[in-house]
């Protein structure tokens, strides 16, 4: 195996000794699957998911539909930007923190510190539903929206966040999550899953994520906005998107709470209306 530092492969790290400055090219791998708490000063924005770091990403960033971003993160290779990995390598200690401040950390660059040479891949929502969704979402709708749906998306956006950090420490010292509603107690989200185990595993994350999706849209307050900022809000997602049945799960468990409070208070909450309420939310292009 090469020593030459400016050479990675997926068994070697540089690191960069606080006392030394010179790179040192060594045979490592390490797997630690604790998952250290993000720094509240960076709750509520994109970058917690991931910062556009690697050239391949900011090359594949323009593309037009989440679905093309979620297709090619299945099969992407963080390591194989040499220049960025070295980069995080290099300042590894910083990333796998609690708490960290350092302008590189991100759920994505502390996993990929944490999993060298092992095998395990950050989990494709960071990269894919995280970061692009949230902040294509937020640059396009964000002006669009009244000043109450304006608080609505940056709060939702801090409820989504403090779930995943709530998910994420929960599955530290067990394997039962609650993600509680505040406003909506029958909506709450409930998963099992193996202690330490939620991150490594790609399909399971997924799922984590869009089920607490649903408590943090509620608890922001999508039931209180104006009809109008509810179709502009349900228009965002490209409409091959309802496809797939975690995201139409949202809109349908969303829509009930929803319909009992928007334009239909005197009516029930069927599973039926919900699913024809959101329809007509979510599936509006602009």
């Amino acid at each position: 195996m090469t020593t030459d530092p400016n050479v990675l492969t997926k068994q070697q790290a540089i690191h960069t000794p606080s006392s030394d400055k010179r790179p040192v090219g060594i045979e490592h791998g390490v797997c630690d699957d604790y998952v250290p708490p993000a720094a509240d000063s960076i709750i509520g924005q994109c970058e917690f998911y991931y910062r556009p770091l690697h050239q391949e990403y900011v090359k594949k960033s323009g593309v037009s539909t989440l679905q093309a971003i979620t297709a090619w993160a299945t099969s992407w290779d963080p390591w194989d930007d040499v220049v960025v990995a070295s980069k995080l390598l290099r300042n590894r200690d910083k990333l796998i923190v609690a708490n960290s401040s350092d302008d590189n950390w991100s759920r994505h660059t502390s996993f990929m510190m944490r999993h060298i040479g092992c095998g395990h891949k950050p989990p494709d929502y960071y990269v894919s539903y995280g970061y692009y969704y949230c902040s294509n979402y937020g640059k396009k709708l964000m002006p669009r929206l009244s000043p109450d749906g304006q608080k609505w998306l940056q709060d939702g956006r801090q409820f989504l966040q403090r779930n995943m950090e709530d998910g994420l420490k929960q599955n530290m010292v067990g394997s039962n999550i609650n993600i509680p509603s505040r406003r909506y107690p029958n909506r709450s989200a409930n998963l099992n899953v193996p202690k330490k185990k939620l991150e490594i595993n790609n399909a399971v994350f997924k799922k984590f994520a869009f089920d607490t999706h649903v408590p943090a849209y509620l608890d922001a307050g999508l039931a209180d906005l104006p009809v109008s900022d509810l179709t502009k809000i349900g228009g965002q997602p490209n409409i091959e998107e309802w496809a797939d049945g975690a995201t139409w799960k949202q809109a349908i468990d969303s829509g009930v709470e929803v319909s009992k409070e928007w334009g239909g208070r005197a009516a029930k909450g069927s599973k039926e209306l919900a699913e024809r309420a959101m329809k007509t939310l979510m599936s509006v292009f602009k």
